[in-house]
């Protein structure tokens, strides 16, 4: 498994893969329906990927948090963050799952009053056609310029910024860098599919507001904005197939053919 430039030791992984998997029980004990050894395999993949890219993020950023955070965070049994993980893990692996919670939290709260993305939208009531426009926003030229012309079902220059639409910087268009190509169900199930091209992503555009906005957001919503940021600057991941394949609109690793949406690459 590569993520950026670290590649990962499979031994590793599997080791992690079977430790949890120990732990099956403890986990279906808690569950509304039955959990597979697939799923859990799968779990454990994504959180290692996501760690590999908020450890990587964190350097690149100069972010880190104390350890007396991350013992405040295996203290606190009520987050609902960590709730699979204190199942599946323990000892220094669940460590290293609170401290990449923790890693999160920090890079959203570095960054959030500058984070800002600018796209261009467009709707379909298809998959087959959000395929078609995705493409063709992808292409540019004319192309792109026919989709955006239909302003009944196009908004191009669309603005939005972390600090005042927090709930925005958990979607999708966020993780992904300038010039990618979007597109998901922001609804699965109900028809109706987004396309966006990301023509603009800034982390450090003026403030919108006097007050810091990260004392404000709750944290979990700071959690999944840090790893959309963790992942907008990451190198293509490289998995090994026996795990599945990453879905960048819900940052897991989920089966092929099951993704929620697509990316189209700069």
């Amino acid at each position: 498994m590569v993520v950026g430039d670290r590649s990962v030791d499979l031994a590793s992984v599997q080791a992690a893969i079977d430790g949890a998997l120990l732990h099956r029980a403890d986990l279906n004990a808690q569950a509304s329906q039955e959990i597979g050894n697939t799923d859990i395999a799968r779990y454990v993949v994504t959180r290692q990927v996501n760690h590999e890219l908020l450890t990587a993020a964190a350097a690149r950023a100069g972010v880190s948090v104390p350890e007396d955070a991350v013992d405040a965070a295996l203290a606190d049994t009520t987050d609902q963050n960590l709730q699979v993980d204190r199942l599946l893990f323990d000892g220094a692996q669940l460590r290293e799952r609170a401290r990449d919670q923790e890693l999160a939290v920090a890079l959203a709260q570095r960054y959030v009053d500058g984070l800002q993305v600018t796209v261009d939208a467009a709707a379909a009531t298809t998959e087959a056609d959000a395929d078609a426009k995705a493409r063709a926003l992808a292409a540019g030229g004319p192309g792109a310029d026919r989709v955006l012309a239909d302003r009944a079902a196009a908004a191009p220059g669309q603005v939005t910024r972390a600090a005042t639409d927090p709930e925005s910087a958990t979607n999708p268009e966020y993780g992904v860098p300038a010039g990618s190509v979007v597109k998901y169900q922001p609804s699965p199930g109900q028809g109706y599919w987004l396309v966006l091209r990301v023509t603009d992503r800034r982390l450090d555009a003026p403030p919108a507001q006097a007050q810091q906005a990260a004392s404000t957001i709750d944290r979990a919503t700071l959690a999944v904005i840090g790893r959309r940021i963790a992942q907008a600057e990451a190198a293509p991941l490289d998995l090994n197939p026996r795990f599945g394949v990453w879905d960048p609109v819900r940052m897991a690793v989920v089966a092929p053919g099951q993704e929620a949406g697509t990316v189209l690459a700069p």
